[in-house]
């Protein structure tokens, strides 16, 4: 883990390298060819440079660059890690380009004044909404370097409450403003609860509101109302055909043509079925 928050500048040029990574992927430009390139584009002043390097190599050996990210624990976060792993699993169906969109998403946050408030719920959200798992991505959200020992205490908690207990309820008892309420309620304006706080007002007051509700209602709340990042979604199924119709018309036609020439190759052409119904009569077979 490493012993601070990288500098503003390093979050920048990651954020750049994600969204360059992600962009010539789908170009279908060789990852191994993305990484040569984009390693000229960074800021030589940064570390990024030297991070692309080993992850280079890391993809020469091993063809994954997850496993390398995990090694670097003083520059990539575990979060950062764990997306990309979970990406590169032969199981997951977890796309790589909206894996490095998130991670894109996310240094762009670190890189403007962030606050552990907007991360976690970026991060939370990210697992919520990808289906990534709660065990593994909730350890590896604890050990981002940007939580104090307090946040990482309520994190691995939690983790174990998931499914059993309402998120906006966990999220609202860390309120400042269900403190004040208790403050209101009981006459008591020295009230100090035995835990950390971790939210604010306005954040319990949303939490409140959504008490009950799909938790993603919460996250668009807290984005609209408090300018939290916004997770990158995955791109809903093509609805419209890939080419024009007369084209797709045409591919069918070509297709139904290929058959028929293999069908004719192997010798099992059945020429009946071109037939007329009634056509060939009886009396004229004979």
């Amino acid at each position: 883990m490493p012993a601070a928050p990288l500098e503003r500048e390093e979050y920048i040029e990651q954020a750049y390298f994600f969204r360059v990574y992600r962009e010539r992927i789908i170009e279908n430009v060789p990852a191994q060819e993305v990484l040569t390139h984009v390693r000229e584009e960074i800021l030589a002043t940064t570390k990024l440079p030297f991070a692309i390097d080993f992850l280079a190599g890391e993809l020469q050996l091993r063809g994954r660059i997850g496993e390398g990210m995990t090694r670097l624990p003083h520059y990539f976060t575990p979060f950062q890690a764990f997306v990309v792993s979970r990406a590169e699993d032969d199981e997951s169906k977890f796309d790589m380009r909206l894996a490095l969109q998130i991670l894109e998403r996310e240094a762009e946050f670190r890189s403007n004044a962030p606050h552990r408030q907007g991360l976690f719920i970026f991060q939370f959200e990210c697992l919520s909404r990808n289906r990534l798992g709660y065990e593994a991505g909730m350890a590896a959200i604890a050990a981002d370097v940007m939580y104090d020992e307090g946040w990482r205490e309520w994190i691995l908690k939690i983790r174990r409450q998931l499914g059993t207990v309402d998120f906006a309820d966990l999220l609202y008892m860390r309120s400042q403003h269900r403190i004040d309420e208790i403050r209101r309620r009981t006459g008591n304006a020295e009230y100090q609860p035995s835990f950390p706080i971790l939210f604010g007002v306005q954040e319990g007051r949303i939490a409140k509101a959504n008490r009950g509700k799909d938790p993603l209602h919460m996250f668009a709340a807290l984005q609209r109302q408090l300018g939290y990042p916004s997770v990158p979604r995955p791109r809903p199924p093509r609805s419209s055909p890939l080419f024009d119709p007369p084209v797709e018309m045409r591919f069918q036609r070509l297709e139904a043509r290929i058959a028929l020439l293999e069908q004719e190759g192997k010798g099992s052409l059945d020429l009946s079925k071109f037939y007329k119904s009634g056509e060939f009569g009886a009396e004229e077979m004979n």
